[in-house]
């Protein structure tokens, strides 16, 4: 898939764990895990609202485009 989740880095460069991150945007750590491993096929825009208010980022700094990776 060409869509790439950069969520790791983000919480790395914020000093956060998932877990942490997971309990405070209200969805489960199994469903955190599946997000940050890429192995979703959509996000609700209201989840990704809470996680980039959260990180103080925007949802391009959770994502990549790679075309050759289709």
């Amino acid at each position: 898939m060409p869509i790439r989740i950069t969520l790791d880095k983000v919480l790395a460069n914020r000093g956060m764990t998932a877990r942490d991150l997971a309990q405070t945007v209200g969805i489960t750590e199994a469903n955190m895990s599946l997000l940050r491993t890429g192995k979703v096929r959509g996000v609700r825009f209201q989840t990704l609202e809470k996680i980039c208010d959260i990180l103080n980022c925007q949802p391009a700094d959770l994502l990549t485009y790679d075309p050759d990776d289709i």
